[in-house]
């Protein structure tokens, strides 16, 4: 971050060796800020002319570096020598090693493969896998290639799988025979002759032996084993097809918990810059850093994870649960590997609280530098325990984006104070703000997170949405020329941000706006409770606030605790955080990344009908929230 600095300052003519002022000059020098990100990170590619940002202004509809071309896969595959690129491990102790140069034949290999099946630029390739080399391998051969990629995980049934791909309708379809996850061995080419029934565009199955190193494929019509897919005498090099800025590199979905999943389309220019951007100077990812992030391939930290490569750092990959054996399994990873930048969820840094688990005194996590945080809100205490628990000397680092955008809009500061509670800073060249209801940008207030303008990794567009109609609506209908996130957000007086939770779940009691997280933070502070959920519930003309808890194993909510809650939520908070009721239920329902899914509780509630519930990763949860006798007095 101090060498951008010094560059841009240079570039500017200007001194920006403070934070704010870089910030400003990114957004408000939009077209030199992004090109000093492609020349200062070697960018493999042609910029093809002095064209940078044309309609400049225009959201959606701005273009970026329109004469340029490149390849992604190429920008990933730049380091040749023999050190690892991946390490793979999974929870039942395998460890595998792939060095840089290995990855790059491997890739030139089964690129050579997708060539010679007809896969070319325009068409789809899906991934059905676990968080192995394979599926890292099968993306940058499908991207070598000018092919689009997409993928999703193997713990989603043929239903989740049909509502993603089926729209997209891929050519081929790479799957493993199975995985691993909390000691259980999961079956997953039992799935795969109802999905290719339901999705005929594919006319080939590749798969992946991993739970068996032979398994058994005859049954599947179109099915091939990976090594037999990829002819022995395989190129030693790779042809990257070089390509428009904006050729679409990914689809990624939403999460579906209120219909189909919306297919976002990325493109591979936007989706490179950005990701460098953010790891070599918001993270200060170095070729010699070892980079994990606990995902899989179903989200798209996952796509930001793989992206470390263009940045030459080893990537560490796991499959399995991080809780098998128990809560240290990551953390002995850590310590074995080296991982010097180390990423999770909020609910896993929640779990180890919960749970009274010190991993910095039960493992050596000298090559920690920064842990990354996301999936939901960290709250002030999750910050506490990072630093009393697992490290004092390391850059936490709470982040915020999504799939929308395949990278964040706000996240870490390695040259920055960590502020208790906070998010950093606003990213360069995100023009971040928080509006009210009028549109009027606000600090010190709660309000709509917004992007009031363009920038690079903004979707190419939705698939199958050709006039952009339901681009626009998504994003842009609230605030017309203005991205609209839907994150309930507070600038604070440092530059920092706090989030309380998604707008479309906050409550409205009286009229007055409550992001859920600052009920959440307030009553899973107590050590009885486990995981809170808070709705609004339509009632009597008005909403009440109510607030389901699940309690610790063995534990029952009695009037006593009740009373504890209510008197924490409002010793804390306001009057009108309290909830009317406090109900117990026996699990929390939660979209197949982690997030706890409000909206799907609410619904149930009011006796709606739930659209998509293989969106969810344990959807049996809904039963306890319905026809709860506690909600009708």
């Amino acid at each position: 971050m101090n060498t951008f600095m010094k560059k841009a300052s240079e570039s500017a003519g200007r001194d920006l060796s403070d934070y704010a002022a870089l910030h400003r000059w990114s957004v408000e020098e939009r077209e030199a800020f992004w090109s000093l990100v492609w020349s200062s990170c070697g960018v493999i590619g042609k910029r093809g002319g002095e064209r940078v940002l044309l309609e400049r202004d225009r959201m959606p509809g701005a273009c970026w570096f329109p004469d340029a071309r490149l390849n992604f896969a190429e920008n990933l595959l730049w380091r040749r020598d023999q050190s690892p690129a991946i390490v793979f491990r999974n929870e039942r102790g395998l460890r595998r090693e792939i060095s840089f140069a290995d990855l790059a034949r491997r890739v030139a290999g089964l690129a050579a493969a997708l060539e010679a099946a007809g896969i070319g630029p325009g068409d789809r390739v899906a991934g059905y896998l676990p968080n192995m080399p394979e599926a890292i391998i099968a993306m940058l051969a499908t991207a070598s290639r000018g092919a689009t990629w997409s993928s999703c995980s193997p713990d989603f049934g043929p239903a989740g799988v049909i509502d993603r791909f089926g729209q997209i309708e891929p050519k081929l379809l790479f799957c493993a025979d199975g995985y691993f996850y909390g000691g259980k061995t999961i079956d997953s080419l039992a799935r795969i002759p109802e999905i290719l029934a339901a999705i005929p565009s594919i006319s080939r199955c590749v798969v992946v032996p991993y739970v068996d190193s032979k398994p058994a494929i005859g049954s599947i019509e179109c099915a091939v084993l990976l090594d037999d897919f990829v002819a022995a005498d395989t190129p030693s090099d790779i042809r990257f097809e070089q390509l428009p800025f904006d050729h679409p590199l990914y689809i990624v979905f939403s999460s579906g918990t209120t219909g189909k999943p919306k297919c976002i389309v990325h493109g591979a220019g936007g989706t490179l810059l950005q990701h460098l951007k953010e790891h070599r100077l918001h993270v200060d990812l170095r070729p010699e850093d070892h980079l994990f992030y606990f995902t899989t391939c179903g989200w798209m930290m996952w796509n930001w994870l793989v992206s470390g490569l263009a940045s030459g750092a080893r990537l560490i990959l796991y499959d399995g649960s991080p809780f098998h054996p128990d809560g240290y399994r990551l953390f002995g990873i850590a310590e074995q590997e080296s991982i010097s930048v180390f990423g999770t969820s909020a609910k896993f840094i929640d779990a180890l609280a919960k749970a009274d688990l010190e991993p910095g005194s039960r493992c050596d996590l000298s090559s920690l530098r920064a842990l990354l945080s996301t999936g939901s809100p960290l709250a002030p205490e999750g910050f506490d325990f990072v630093y009393q628990k697992i490290k004092r000397d390391l850059q936490l680092a709470s982040i915020s984006g999504g799939t929308d955008i395949l990278s964040c809009f706000v996240l870490g500061n390695p040259t920055a104070p960590v502020r208790r509670g906070q998010i950093q800073c606003a990213g360069l060249g995100m023009k971040v703000e928080i509006f009210d209801e009028t549109g009027t940008a606000i600090r010190g207030e709660q309000g709509e997170l917004v992007c009031s303008a363009p920038f690079p990794s903004m979707p190419v567009g939705f698939w199958r949405d050709p006039d952009g109609a339901r681009y626009r609506a998504a994003y842009f209908e609230r605030f017309p020329g203005v991205w609209c996130h839907g994150d309930f957000t507070l600038e604070t007086e440092h530059g920092g941000f706090v989030i309380y939770g998604r707008s479309d779940a906050v409550l409205n009691p009286g009229g007055v706006r409550i992001g859920t997280a600052e009920i959440y933070r307030q009553v899973e502070s107590l050590d009885e409770v486990a995981e809170g959920l808070a709705i609004g519930q339509e009632w009597q003309g008005d909403v009440r606030v109510v607030l389901f808890v699940k309690l610790c194993e063995g534990l029952e909510l009695d009037d006593a605790l009740t009373e504890r809650i209510r008197r924490t939520i409002r010793a804390n908070t306001t009057p009108r955080h309290v909830p009317a009721r406090v109900v117990q239920v026996a699990d929390i329902p939660r979209t197949r990344s982690g997030k706890i899914t409000e909206l799907a509780v609410r619904d149930v509630v009011h006796g709606r009908r739930i659209k998509n519930l293989e969106a969810l990763a344990n959807p049996d949860a809904l039963e306890h929230f319905r026809e709860r006798v506690e909600l009708t007095r």
